[in-house]
Formats: structure tokens, C-alpha cells, sequence
């Protein structure tokens, strides 16, 4: 035996580096699962880092140079008029509201641009120009972030829409209202130019109204998150990365490594259009009750009792006060946009005429099946009229056709129908539309059922010669036994018959028959039948011979 040591075995090759997809993705997966929320971050081919650089200001291009490259990203060219045609696309009725407000976001544009190019004379002196941000006051599902979402869409602008409840003063409770500002820029993909043109539109801002002449209002963060909204609706500067937050403290430097920020670490709010909107429920007393104050007195008379909407529109800075906001706040919405509640008819006209109809969108659901859906107008005005009793304006629409539509939703994609007509019956009844719709599935099984024995029939005529004509009880035998025993009926004919194109070739030369007719005997007892008409066949004298034989002949 030798005394010489074995020989060491190779060391193991060095353990392949991961990917960087496989880093980001656990990093991703680390921040998320220890510290909550999600932050995604953007892989950087090694030969784009010249080109991050230069976008990220190392180029050689002058400061000031590259500031007025940035100021002329955005530009805004339509006119109140293309505004409103635009939205009359996809919203009805509210003219006085589209009006209002496509001049309010001209006008707020066209200052952005006049101050940019004001700025950019030498020695011009600084303009000053009130910015136009809105307040739209109206009841529930009436078209207010419709409205507002269309604009932005148009403009081109990124849009971010959030609720008011949601905000809290430091941000420690809710969420941090600059946070709204940051949201712009993920909208425009990073592009922090972009983000200071965009729209930032707050919703149920009534919510946030401190307790006002009997009212039980949000005492202990709402006028806090109105001082806090104050600063971002003027003019200022919210960094770009949050500084408490670890998550956007990591994404900062990502970001800054990939130069996707350009160097920026605040987005300025001057040009941000903020648009608030509210239902404002109970303010109408407040208004009611000033001008039972005006009117009291010797000479007074009395008057008919004006509407809720009629006192809405009548709506002051002082109401608005008294209501529970501070006067800085409202004060910083100068524009005033009522938006009327829909009827019956406007909720008709809403799914007839719309650009963004819910009747798009149950066609497309039911195509996404085979169904062709067909709505007919007076099933439209029935459901306009529930929708309408709902009082929660065109929301109520998507609630009055569940309630209708639900069962069809569920069971038309596996009937096989091709159509379905949505009319005033269907609305009425909708159970005795859906068996109808059942029984009309079974026939349409049969039916096509039918089509596949006679195309069997016709390729069987083809190959052979012989024609062969099914009695509609064989027929229905056919559709039975291939039921029963879960074969197609392409597949049981082929099986039934599949002597029978070598047996009528015996019966052919002997009788001179080339068209039989079968019966349901032939499909219970194929073998047999064949058999028959075989025998049969022999027993023929002449080529006249009858071309129904007696099956059961002995």
C-alpha cells in the first residue's frame, strides 16, 4: 500500500453572482415584508449610465440653459371651448359647471406660461398672478371627478385624486398631504417638470370642516390639515423624498444613482392646479338662515321656499366660514362650481350618449364570452327611473343593473347563446327572461347538434356516393346517445355507421338504391339495421325495388 497522500479534490467553483434583477427583487422583497408598503426600483443597463449623466446634469450645458429647457417642458395650447366639447364626450348635463371650470383651467395654464416667460426677461419686474384653484360643490355621482379626470386627461397632465378624510395635520395619524405632491410625480413617471403642471383633486373636502353653527365637525385634525393644504395651494417647495421615511429615503438614492430625478430634490407648487370638491351637506341651513336675516323686517315678503340646489349656487365665503373652513382656506379657492343632480332622463341620456357609458362596459363584459348584448331603450329608461330613486346619481345606475343582470352574468357563459336582447321584460321579469334564455340554449343545442348529422350526412355523400337522409327521430336520438354517453356527435356517427359505407355498396349492386333513410332503429341498432337492409336486398327481384325496405323483415 502507498504511504503517498491521496491527492486533494479541486475546490468547488466560486458561487455564480446573482443577477441584478435577483438583487432588486430582494431588496424588494426585504422592504416590503420589514418595514411595510412596496418600493420598486428601476434597473440601469451599464451602458445607459452616459446618458443618466448627462440627463442628470453632468453635461456640459450651462445651468441656466438647461432651466429654460426645463421650464418649456410643458406646454398648454386648447381653449375653453375645446375643453368643454371635449367633456361633453363623457359627461351630461353640468354646462355652467364645464364652462366654469375649462376657463378656470385655461386661465390657470396661460398664468403658469405668463410668469415662465416673464421670468425669463432680464429686469421685467415679478407678475403677479392669483392662481385659479376650484371648489365644486354638488351631491354624490353627479360627474365631479369625472370632470376633473377628463380635463387632466386632455391636458395631458398627470392627475391624483384622493380623499380629504384621509389627511392628517402631521401626518403621524393619516397620511402627509405633501405626500399628494409626490403622487404627481409617480404619475409622470418621475418627471418632476411635468408633475408641477399637473391637477391635484381632493374629494369629500366637507369632511374636514371644523364644527360651525351647531355642527359636529373634525375639531381634532381638520383645521390642522386645512393650514397644512394652505402652503401647498399658494406656492411652495415639497422635497421630492419624504425625510422620515425610509422607504423613500432608499428610493432617493436609486433614484439619484440613475439620474432619473435630474437633480431635483423639491417640486415647486405654484403651477399645481388644486380642485376640491364636497356635498356639503347642511351648509344649505346656513345659507337659508342668512337669508332669513336679510329679509326680516317691515316690507318683507314672503316667498316660495327655494330648492337645495337653488341655495347651493347662492353659496358665499361666508357660508363657507361659517360651515366650519378657515377663511385663508376658502379664501385660496377662488372659483365656484356648482354641479346640478341628475335625473331620471339625464341618467337615460348618460348611458345612451356617453363616451364612458356603463352599457360599453356590460357589452364588452358579455363579448368577452361570445354574447352579444343588446340593450333596448325603454329596458334604458326603466333602469334610469330605479337609478334615480337610489339618489346617489350615476353610481346608482351600476346598483340598479346588478340587481337586473347579475343571474345572466352568471349563467349566459355557459348556455352557448350567441345574443341576448336586454329589453323592458327582461327589466320587469328577469327570471322569465333567464328560462327563457335556458330553453332557448337547449334548442340551439339541438340545433347545432342537428347541423353536425346533416355536415356527417354530406361528408358521408361525398366519400361514398350514397346519401343518407335522417329522420328527425333519429335525430334526436343521435343528440340523446351522444349526451349520454358524452361523445360528440361527429364522433358517434363515425362509430354507428362506420360499416355501413362497405354494406350499402352490397345493397347497391343488387337493387340499384343509392339514397337510404334513416330512422331511429338505425341508431339503436345500427348493425342490425344494416343487416336488414342487407338481407333484404338479396331478396329484391329487380333494380325498381322499394327504397324504404322493412327493417324488421325476418
Amino acid at each position: 500500500m502507498s504511504d503517498s497522500a491521496p491527492p486533494e479534490s479541486p475546490p468547488p467553483p466560486p458561487k455564480p453572482l446573482p443577477a441584478p434583477e435577483e438583487i432588486t427583487r430582494k431588496l424588494e422583497d426585504f422592504i416590503k415584508n420589514s418595514l411595510g408598503g412596496q418600493v420598486i426600483f428601476s434597473h440601469i443597463e451599464p451602458h445607459d449610465l452616459g446618458t443618466r449623466a448627462s440627463e442628470s446634469g453632468d453635461s456640459d450645458a450651462p445651468p441656466e440653459e438647461a432651466d429654460k429647457d426645463r421650464r418649456a417642458s410643458f406646454e398648454f395650447h386648447h381653449k375653453p371651448a375645446d375643453i368643454k366639447a371635449h367633456l361633453d364626450r363623457y359627461v351630461i348635463r353640468q354646462d355652467e359647471a364645464k364652462k366654469v371650470l375649462a376657463t378656470a383651467v385655461c386661465d390657470h395654464y396661460h398664468h403658469a406660461r405668463m410668469i415662465r416667460e416673464n421670468e425669463e426677461r432680464e429686469g421685467a419686474e415679478p407678475l403677479e398672478l392669483s392662481k385659479q384653484n376650484v371648489i365644486i360643490t354638488g351631491p354624490t355621482g353627479v360627474g365631479k371627478t369625472y370632470l376633473v379626470k377628463h380635463i387632466a386627461d386632455l391636458v395631458g397632465v398627470p392627475f391624483v385624486k384622493a380623499d380629504a378624510t384621509k389627511f392628517s395635520e402631521t401626518g403621524y395619524v393619516g397620511a402627509d398631504v405633501d405626500d399628494l405632491v409626490r403622487d404627481l410625480v409617480a404619475k409622470a413617471n418621475g418627471n418632476v417638470e411635468l408633475a408641477e403642471h399637473g391637477i391635484i383633486y381632493l374629494d369629500e373636502i366637507d369632511k374636514i370642516a371644523t364644527g360651525g353653527e351647531g355642527r359636529l365637525g373634525r375639531d381634532v385634525s381638520g383645521r390642522g390639515v386645512q393650514t397644512a393644504l394652505l402652503k401647498l395651494m399658494e406656492e411652495t417647495e415639497v422635497p421630492l423624498y419624504a425625510q422620515n421615511d425610509f422607504r423613500s429615503q432608499m428610493k432617493m438614492m436609486f433614484d439619484m444613482r440613475q439620474g432619473r430625478n435630474n437633480g431635483r430634490e423639491v417640486v415647486n407648487t405654484r403651477n399645481i392646479l388644486f380642485i376640491v370638491s364636497g356635498a356639503f351637506s347642511g351648509i344649505e341651513k346656513i345659507i337659508e338662515k342668512r337669508q332669513a336675516r336679510a329679509t326680516i323686517g317691515f316690507g318683507a315678503t314672503l316667498a316660495e321656499k327655494p330648492s337645495t340646489e337653488d341655495l347651493l349656487r347662492q353659496a358665499t365665503t361666508r357660508d363657507f366660514i361659517d360651515y366650519g373652513f378657515e377663511a385663508e382656506f376658502i379664501g385660496r379657492l377662488p372659483v365656484r362650481v356648482f354641479c346640478d343632480p341628475l335625473k331620471a332622463e339625464d341618467l337615460f341620456q348618460i348611458m345612451k350618449n356617453s363616451a364612458g357609458s356603463l352599457i360599453r362596459q356590460y357589452e364588452r363584459e358579455f363579448h368577452a364570452y361570445g354574447v352579444r348584448a343588446l340593450f333596448q331603450d325603454d329596458a334604458l329608461r326603466l333602469v334610469a327611473a330605479r337609478a334615480a330613486e337610489e339618489k346617489t346619481g350615476a353610481r346608482g345606475l351600476v346598483t340598479a343593473w346588478e340587481k337586473v343582470l347579475r343571474d345572466f352574468k352568471f349563467e349566459l357563459p355557459s348556455l352557448g347563446l350567441l345574443e341576448m336582447v336586454i329589453d323592458a321584460a327582461l327589466i320587469t321579469d328577469p327570471e322569465a327572461a333567464l328560462a327563457r334564455c335556458r330553453l332557448e340554449a337547449e334548442k340551439l343545442k339541438i340545433d347545432v347538434r342537428a347541423e353536425e348529422v346533416s355536415s356527417f350526412a354530406a361528408n358521408f355523400a361525398q366519400q361514398t356516393g350514397f346519401s343518407l337522409d335522417f329522420e328527425p327521430a333519429a335525430i334526436a336520438a343521435l343528440v340523446q346517445r351522444a349526451q349520454r354517453e358524452g361523445s360528440s356527435i361527429p364522433a358517434l356517427c363515425s362509430r354507428l355507421f362506420k360499416d355501413f359505407a362497405f354494406g350499402l355498396q352490397l345493397i347497391s349492386r343488387n337493387t340499384g338504391q343509392m339514397r337510404y333513410q334513416l330512422n331511429q332503429a338505425a341508431v339503436e341498432s345500427p348493425e342490425r339495421y344494416l343487416s336488414d337492409l342487407v338481407v333484404n336486398s338479396y331478396r329484391q327481384p329487380a333494380p325498381s325495388a322499394p327504397a324504404f325496405p322493412d327493417t324488421h323483415a325476418s
